[in-house]
């Protein structure tokens, strides 16, 4: 990367930076070009150099974001249908460890992105942090079980709901239990074990 490239995405990334701190405790109909300039350590002349509205800073914050949370995920799409297919029904979860372990250690390590989603979902694009989930694990499952097509949205919507709420409350609490208790508690929500005896949930 050219040096005039390199301060190109390190003004832009500021400007990122300072726009979800913002999409943190405001909407984004009440964020302004100033108020972004002002967090970013920039001038108006600079932000109207890479992009024309903030619609454009949006998109591109959201595509960034994008990039880091597919960077936590390092199995193929093409694996869990397999690992589904090849599972006896009696073994198979909806939730499992496989891919709420990167999710989770995403949103810990990124927990002012997914406070200012929940406030700004539709500007932030909050659903389409399910739509692989939706596509690559929840259908096939639910396919497997033979659940008809006009009830699985039905399903998906109860299990994704289910851990928004508990993700919502661990955000609430800073996220300070680790990402393997949060998934074992999701996991024990999803398929309750014969009692909490010799439970794990994490460390």
């Amino acid at each position: 990367m050219k040096k005039s490239e390199s301060k190109y995405y390190n003004t832009a990334l500021c400007m990122n930076e300072a726009l979800i701190a913002l999409l943190e405790v405001k909407d984004l109909e009440y964020i302004t070009v100033k108020e972004i300039c002002e967090k970013a350590g920039v001038n108006r002349s600079t932000f109207y150099l890479h992009y024309e509205t903030i619609t454009d800073l949006v998109n591109e914050a959201m595509e960034n974001v994008n990039k880091r949370f597919l960077s936590y995920f390092t199995q193929d799409e093409n694996d869990f249908i397999c690992k589904i297919n090849s599972k006896e029904l009696k073994d198979l979860v909806l939730i499992t460890q496989d891919y709420l372990l990167p999710y989770l250690r995403f949103i810990s390590d990124n927990k002012n992105v997914y406070r200012a989603a929940f406030r700004n979902p539709n500007e932030m694009q909050a659903n389409a942090r399910y739509r692989n989930l939706k596509r690559y694990i929840l259908e096939p499952i639910l396919e497997k079980f033979e659940v008809p097509d006009m009830f699985r949205k039905y399903y998906i919507a109860y299990y994704i709901e289910g851990i928004v709420a508990i993700i919502k409350e661990w955000l609430n609490n800073g996220c300070q239990d680790s990402a393997e208790t949060i998934a074992a508690i999701i996991e024990e929500c999803v398929r309750p074990s014969n009692g909490a005896e010799g439970k794990s949930y994490g460390k």
